[in-house]
């Protein structure tokens, strides 16, 4: 018998039994199931087994979380049940058949920028370090920035420039690859595609902005002109999707023996002209057209109550995995006007919920039968001031409710404060307390005291839920 060997048994039941399983895969923490029936899933009967350590449902797959030896779990779960390995690609396609049209679309979103999101995050935070560099002017009487007075910080500045411009200038680069990564077509075609957006040969989208003409591909009986799309996300997805649109329908009924050759010139040739011609224009105007509407959201004279709407429900739209379109938002935001104001509320909604884990954590200091929660609080803890919810939300929020209630409400003003200051990142960071690093840096002092209402509301309210028994549990057993 292995290590977790009953476990496994207690959890196959809750599950509904190895009949029920269409794949498994597992994580960093959690196991993966796409489930045949979900419904046949019993929650408590799942969570009271001694290895779970909380459970949840996401785009479509039923995740269990085992913690750090999920690995080993999963290994003799495979074992003894002797079902097929899967990986977290299998489930994730698996999964989709429990989802609706509108989830499919937001499941394929967040494959998109899943890969390039760490790119943009480094890029955040060199945007941030030469803001410091070269911005703030804190020598000789606030006089001059450290660019200024030394010769090394002048060079390091122009150095990082070099990483920052590969980062969001060709970004489109980045989308297209994915999209044909994720799509299963040829991927250098995708880079390919994405270089002809961004080509020195065309007239930078950034002095287009500022007026500059364009010039023009002349065929005679009619003209193009030659503009390029640097840090566009709206066209290059609708370019990225009609190349591998593309090459799927060619490679079908091109025989195999010339396929080499034809598909990649009928693929990619089109896709180039129409991008240039119907796809880029129209996906600046759409692009250009919701980071207007959003940063009007929330520069007008209601601004708090977009930002205290948008502050309260991100966490709920994690848990839907609607938050992923804010990704496409927030770099069109950057893309218009040089920062996003959007970005630095999902950082506080990520300290929030953090918070509220805090607050449980400190209700159930002196509690003997929490023990074993604490293994799941504490690391969930450290994990969202770090950006990365999940573990705090499903493990310890949405199981009390009320600590989960208390971080939005916490999260709406630290949002409120935010957008009524005027902060501003630079880029997509990392979305915790680190997250400061990516605010564009004259709003340091304002973003600290939105992440101390972040911090002190969720913890405050937490404790003051418990003790007035407000949306709390019969079989809570909190301390409080």
């Amino acid at each position: 018998m292995g290590k977790y060997s009953n476990d496994i048994l207690e959890l196959l039941k809750g599950i509904g039994g190895k009949e029920n399983i269409v794949t498994v895969s597992h994580c960093a923490t959690r196991l993966r199931f796409v489930l045949a029936d979900p419904k046949q899933a019993n929650v408590k009967a799942i969570e009271s087994v001694k290895s779970v350590k909380g459970s949840f449902t996401q785009a479509g797959q039923f995740q269990v979380i085992i913690g750090n030896d999920v690995s080993t779990f999963y290994n003799e779960l495979i074992k003894e049940t002797g079902i097929k390995e899967s990986t977290k690609d299998d489930a994730k396609k698996a999964g989709r058949q429990n989802l609706n049209f509108l989830q499919r679309m937001i499941s394929h979103l967040a494959e998109i920028f899943a890969p390039i999101i760490p790119a943009i995050v480094v890029g955040g935070l060199i945007l941030g370090f030469r803001n410091v560099i070269g911005e703030i002017k804190m020598l000789e009487d606030g006089t001059k920035t450290l660019t200024d007075v030394s010769q090394f910080w002048a060079g390091t500045n122009h150095f990082l420039w070099l990483i920052g411009e590969a980062i969001f200038h060709f970004l489109p680069v980045g989308i297209t690859w994915s999209i044909a990564r994720k799509m299963g077509t040829t991927q250098i075609l995708g880079i390919v595609l994405g270089l002809t957006l961004v080509s020195p040969q065309l007239m930078n989208a950034y002095g287009m902005a500022g007026g500059g003409e364009p010039g023009v591909w002349d065929f005679g009986f009619t003209q193009i002109q030659m503009i390029g799309y640097q840090a566009q996300v709206i066209p290059a997805m609708l370019a990225g999707f009609i190349l591998c649109f593309l090459e799927i329908r060619i490679r079908k009924i091109v025989p195999e023996y010339i396929s080499m050759i034809v598909v990649p010139f009928f693929a990619l040739v089109p896709t180039v002209l129409v991008a240039h011609v119907v796809l880029g224009p129209i996906g600046w105007q759409i692009g250009s057209f919701i980071s207007d509407v959003v940063y009007a959201g929330l520069t007008s004279a209601v601004g708090w109550l977009f930002a205290s709407i948008f502050g309260f429900l991100y966490a709920p739209l994690v848990i839907t995995g609607l938050h992923h379109m804010t990704n496409a938002i927030d770099l069109q935001l950057m893309s218009d006007i040089g920062g996003t104001n959007l970005w630095p509320m999902i950082a506080l909604s990520n300290i929030a919920q953090g918070a509220a884990v805090v607050g449980i954590i400190f209700l159930n200091r002196n509690n003997p039968s929490k023990e074993e929660e604490k293994q799941v609080s504490i690391p969930a803890a450290i994990s969202c001031f770090l950006g990365v919810t999940e573990p705090a939300m499903f493990g310890i929020n949405l199981k009390y409710v009320f600590p989960f209630l208390a971080a939005m409400i916490g999260s709406a003003l630290a949002g409120v404060f935010s957008v009524a200051t005027g902060v501003m990142a630079n880029s997509i960071g990392v979305g915790g307390l680190p997250g400061i690093l990516a605010i564009q840096t004259g709003h340091w002092g304002t973003f600290a005291i939105s992440m101390l209402i972040a911090l002190g509301v969720p913890f405050a309210l937490t404790l003051v839920f418990a003790n007035r028994k407000i949306l709390v549990k019969k079989d809570d057993q909190l301390s409080a």
